[in-house]
């Protein structure tokens, strides 16, 4: 019997909402705390991305790897759509584990 697992894309920014950075994970929560407290070295740490602003789940790893490459090769324009209809206020979705 398959396990049910899910998997997180999620979108970052810092607190003056300029950069983004496109991730995944199989636990979001724990990926939050690791990004908030600054355990994960390079991109994120070095531009202080603490803010979750997007996610979407999936089932399957293969879909989610695919939905952030995805996302990655987009516009930043698109992506800030994309924030826009799921985020309006851009509110830090990670303050909620």
């Amino acid at each position: 019997m398959k396990e049910n697992k899910q998997y997180y894309v999620y979108i970052l920014t810092n607190k003056s909402n300029k950069v983004i950075y496109i991730g995944v994970t199989n636990d979001l929560e724990s990926r939050m705390f690791e990004h908030k407290n600054k355990l994960v070295e390079g991109f994120t740490k070095r531009y202080n991305l603490m803010k979750l602003v997007y996610y979407e789940v999936t089932e399957e790893v293969e879909s989610a790897i695919s939905r952030e490459k995805q996302l990655k090769n987009w516009h930043k324009d698109w992506k800030i759509n994309l924030i826009n209809q799921f985020n309006p206020e851009w509110e830090d979705l990670g303050e909620r584990f």
